[in-house]
């Protein structure tokens, strides 16, 4: 740390498993530790903002000075149980801190990682992150790793654990050199460290330190290692603490025991005086740039609409090139006509209003970043956010040349994966609360891929630490018979996941409240994550179109029916996609005596919207409409609440339980959808 801030480094992030991490914040962090031992005494609700966490995982933060004149900002990030989830956490909170300084080369701002063996050789997060390392968009100028080798991982050896020579051979991918020291020899350790971090701030490289050691007690100081490592730990058994060790040498050394002695009782002292002081308030909250951020969801109307005529100059200069540019053929047929729809002020589509959302935010100042697989094109071949120079491959960014106010626009083709890519995504946006950070998926489905970061991190993370998030999830889902594995983005996980306003989960139907959504977001006085479930067929399907008086106003979360509800004697309730088939059948069919009711925002579920909706029909029967098997998707979430509102009176039209999300054969797929059509709109009988 000494060292870190005499380079010049003013910010140290630090992700580590839970042993350990109370000796850090205690000694490292200087946390009090009377504060330490008045949560584990959990007799009092000191700093307990939420649900809280264990003790173990959580973080803190510091100013210190560990030299003179030089002040260093330390972040503990807190963290689950899952050791190596915080590794790309890390790194995006890092890469957010350089961004908004300027950081480019990482001299300021510090990752550092403590690893086990175990986890660093069997996470595959750990190498995900690794891979990251050198990426335009994801690298921080090195990460110190420190893995603390204590030669087993629970009661697992490492004969069982790893087909590795070393614990740290997963670091060979991207040629970091790793120094192998004696964990017995503190002030090898030391040393070794430092020449880590020297390495780091010359070549801005990852650098590892493997620190060779064991653990006395076993997993903890309850366990009982003998009864798998009987022979090991009589080893252990016999072997002098470290401690008494390093005493031994400072007295071969010179020093006066009577001084150890003396410095031992009085490390006992304070610790027997800290268990009987009451702990001071924290300073909980939302801190570091989360000024005037409120913590509370509040349901309200967020004015987030455009003018036609600011709309019109954006797309002009979206749709241009530079003069010396060549766009491929295709791409500058597809920005003619989107630039044209602009200027009718009609069929403008989702890109459209996705690059609109974009370009209003950057001209007011608000920075945003983009990641994901494919994104700069978009999977679907419909975003095109970054064109390609069609003879030279130069790139032209136009939303990076709307931004105002130092504001800035990023958007990175990330590597293929889920786990590490969201993690790092997270990261940059508990840092960034005034930016608009979004990740998208290449197929909704694929984000279980990062299941353990929804869980543990995007879910709860503001009700376990305290630590809000603005992050934006884009999910394509929609059933188009493309299979098990292109279909669904999994709304029944999200939706299980919801409570206590953690998250917003959308599901928009039109390419305006798509675009009053992004800009939702950032204007809200609060910041929750957003998942939102995006199309696949409806980017191009001409029903799925907006005018541009649609992108005045707000995001409406109830789509009511623009019906006679007197003629009306069936309400179907649907979500998302499959609305614009009822409204297809519904229209071929003429059948005026169907109303359809459109939730675009699934939770929170603004049930006073929708029962002021619902009660406009007297005499109708209520239908719930959705593609998804009916132990997916939203019907078993939105179930009671739908038949609270209608006292009971609502029945569930969709595909019945499956194992799979989808069947993997296209004809099968039309007969089923056609199926949940047509039941849709049998009719009622008593």
């Amino acid at each position: 740390m000494a060292g870190a801030a005499e380079r010049g480094v003013t910010d140290l992030i630090l992700g580590m498993p839970h042993r350990g991490r109370l000796n850090v914040l205690a000694n490292v962090f200087d946390k009090p530790l009377e504060e330490i031992f008045t949560e584990f005494a959990d007799n009092s609700q000191h700093g307990i903002i939420g649900e809280g966490d264990v003790k173990y995982h959580k973080g803190y933060s510091i100013d210190v000075t560990p030299v003179a004149g030089h002040t260093i900002h330390l972040t503990l990030a807190a963290n689950p149980s899952h050791l190596e989830a915080i590794d790309p956490v890390v790194e995006g909170k890092c890469r957010a801190r350089q961004d908004r300084c300027c950081d480019s080369r990482g001299d300021l701002v510090l990752p550092v990682l403590i690893h086990g063996d175990a986890a660093f050789s069997g996470q595959g997060v750990v190498a995900e992150t690794f891979n990251l390392s050198q990426l335009e968009g994801y690298r921080t100028g090195g990460t110190v790793h420190i893995v603390l080798n204590n030669q087993i991982g629970f009661t697992t050896l490492a004969a069982d654990a790893r087909s590795s020579c070393y614990a740290t051979d997963g670091a060979k991918m991207v040629q970091a050199p790793v120094f192998h020291v004696q964990g017995d020899d503190p002030e090898a350790v030391v040393h070794a460290t430092r020449l880590a971090l020297e390495y780091r701030q010359a070549f801005r490289r990852d650098v590892v330190v493997e620190v060779i050691c064991y653990r006395r007690y076993g997993h903890n100081e309850g366990d009982e290692p003998y009864f798998t490592q009987p022979l090991m730990y009589e080893k252990i058994k016999n072997r002098q603490p470290l401690h008494e060790l390093y005493a031994m040498k400072l007295r071969d050394e010179g020093v006066d025991g009577a001084e150890l002695e003396k410095l031992s009782r009085a490390v006992s002292a304070h610790l027997e005086t800290a268990i009987e002081q009451e702990a001071t308030d924290s300073d909980v909250g939302f801190r570091e740039g989360w000024g005037g951020i409120k913590r509370d969801y509040v349901p309200h109307k967020v004015e987030t609409g455009v003018g036609a005529g600011e709309l019109s100059s954006m797309m002009e200069v979206l749709t241009a090139f530079p003069d010396d540019f060549t766009p491929h053929p295709k791409l500058a047929t597809l920005l003619k006509r989107r630039l044209e729809a602009v200027k009718q002020g009609s069929g403008i589509d989702w890109a459209t209003a996705e690059n609109l959302a974009f370009a209003s935010l950057l001209q007011e100042g608000t920075s945003l970043r983009l990641s994901g697989q494919d994104v700069r094109r978009g999977t679907f071949s419909q975003r095109h956010c970054t064109f390609f120079d069609y003879h030279t491959e130069k790139t032209h960014v136009p939303l990076a040349a709307m931004a105002k106010d130092n504001a800035a626009f990023n958007a990175y083709d990330s590597m293929l994966s889920e786990y590490a890519v969201l993690g790092f995504e997270y990261g940059y946006s508990v840092e960034s609360p005034l930016g608009l950070t979004v990740w998208e998926a290449q197929y909704g489905d694929f984000a279980n891929g990062a299941q353990v970061i929804i869980d543990q991190f995007v879910a709860s993370g503001e009700s376990k630490w305290d630590r809000g998030s603005g992050l934006v999830m884009l999910l394509p889902h929609g059933y188009e018979g493309q299979g098990a594995e292109h279909s669904s983005a999994r709304i029944e996980r999200f939706l299980q996941l919801c409570a206590m306003n953690n998250m917003q989960v959308c599901y928009p139907t039109t390419p305006a409240q798509y675009f009053h959504l992004l800009r939702r977001q950032v204007k809200q006085p609060f910041r929750k994550p957003l998942v939102i479930f995006t199309p696949k067929s409806l980017l191009r399907n001409p029903l799925c179109v907006s005018s541009l008086d649609d992108f005045r106003g707000w995001f409406r979360e109830i789509l009511p029916a623009e019906d006679n509800p007197d003629k009306v004697r069936q309400v179907l309730i649907c979500s998302g996609k499959i609305y614009f088939e009822l409204l297809k059948e519904k229209a071929d069919t003429g059948r005026e005596d169907v109303a359809l009711v459109r939730i675009e925002q699934l939770y929170p579920l603004r049930l006073d919207l929708l029962r002021d909706t619902l009660r406009r029909y007297r005499q109708a029967a209520f239908r719930w409409v959705q593609e998804e098997p009916c132990n997916m998707g939203a019907w078993i979430f939105i179930r009671p609440q739908l038949e609270e509102i209608t006292g009971g009176k609502v029945a569930y039209v969709g595909r019945e339980e499956e194992a799979a999300p989808a069947v993997g054969s296209h004809r099968q797929h039309v007969v089923e959808q056609e199926r949940v059509i047509r039941n849709a709109f049998s009719q009622v009988t008593d």
